[in-house]
């Protein structure tokens, strides 16, 4: 049983998690036992709800970030079938520079590499200056959401690059780790966070450029 919701009655929590639940067993049928889907279903909606702010937005970021743990175990482990090298971006609050250059990676790669992104200590949304930068490149972050930092995602990174949090980040071997020092723009004007986002981007384009070759 999930902890009672601050926006949702302990029972309706219950029946939109098991309803989870049946969905991902069902599609990792053959590769993980129900119980484990139910240990990642269950964790990742605490691991959410502590940080949430609009808890009726709950039960589908908790499908969406099962499922992305659950691909990552996959892959990590060698159950899941890699097709395409994964980049994981992480930074403080996952909420600025690491959102921003998982898009645009996301935004130029075409399906060509797989992106994820996280934070070593998530915060409750994305600002709006961030959000109105990357529309201003015709990238919509509305569907992003500040993530925890969690063990099997770095497992499955074929690349990880940390900004402003490079000791939260565990190291395995076979990963390529880059820290980019890049301003965090938190609290900063649009302006500001206009050059944060080329910086970005011309970094991302880069790495792109490495990847592809």
């Amino acid at each position: 049983m999930v902890q009672p919701s601050r926006g949702l009655p302990a029972h309706e929590a219950d029946a939109q998690v098991e309803r989870i639940v049946d969905e991902l067993a069902d599609r990792f049928r053959g590769t993980f036992a129900r119980e484990m889907v139910a240990r990642f279903v269950h964790e990742s909606y605490a691991l959410l709800e502590a940080t949430a702010t609009v808890q009726a937005h709950l039960p589908a970021l908790t499908a969406r970030f099962a499922r992305e743990r659950l691909l990552d175990r996959g892959r990590a482990t060698g159950l899941v079938r890699v097709e395409v090298p994964q980049v994981l971006f992480v930074c403080v609050h996952n909420a600025g520079r690491s959102q921003m250059a998982a898009a645009m990676l996301d935004h130029h790669a075409f399906g060509r590499v797989s992106v994820r992104s996280a934070g070593s200590r998530p915060s409750r949304g994305i600002p709006e200056v961030v959000t109105e930068a990357m529309a201003e490149r015709d990238i919509s972050l509305t569907c992003a959401y500040p993530k925890p930092l969690t063990d099997e995602v770095v497992r499955a990174a074929d690349v990880v690059v940390t900004m402003g949090c490079g000791d939260a980040c565990p190291i395995y071997p076979g990963r390529r780790y880059l820290d980019w020092e890049v301003p965090d723009p938190d609290g900063q004007p649009l302006a500001v966070v206009r050059h944060i986002r080329d910086e970005l981007d011309s970094r991302v384009r880069g790495l792109l450029g490495e990847l592809s070759s």
